[in-house]
């Protein structure tokens, strides 16, 4: 099965595209959270279709923790090291996102 939960940081600014019928893709570049020290950070590219893509164009920003629902799949990468292995790139399509830990949220309502 290739379904999963996963609670990630997000590494690189989203990026949108869009199809010849207005349909939207954004792409964005995350990492998974890691407790051990030392482990080799994988970054991990997550694709968000439609409307779910102008929310995390919206609310999200770099450095911040989101969970997010969806199918994992591999593809081919086009970096090589020198003994010429291709490497497989790690892919998510997202289905549902949710907020964990956002830096960069502002209070606009003052405590009374």
């Amino acid at each position: 099965m290739n379904y999963g939960n996963f609670i990630v940081k997000i590494v690189g600014k989203p990026e949108q595209s869009f199809f010849e019928n207005n349909i939207c893709i954004t792409e964005v570049l995350v990492k998974l959270c890691q407790i051990k020290k030392n482990k080799l950070e994988v970054p991990i590219k997550l694709t968000i279709w439609g409307n779910l893509g102008y929310d995390i164009m919206q609310y999200y920003h770099v450095n911040d923790y989101i969970i997010i629902e969806g199918y994992i799949s591999f593809s081919k990468s086009s970096r090589e090291d020198s003994r010429s292995q291709a490497y497989k790139q790690i892919k998510i399509s997202v289905f549902k996102i949710y907020p964990f830990f956002l830096k960069n949220v502002e209070m606009t309502e003052s405590i009374k």
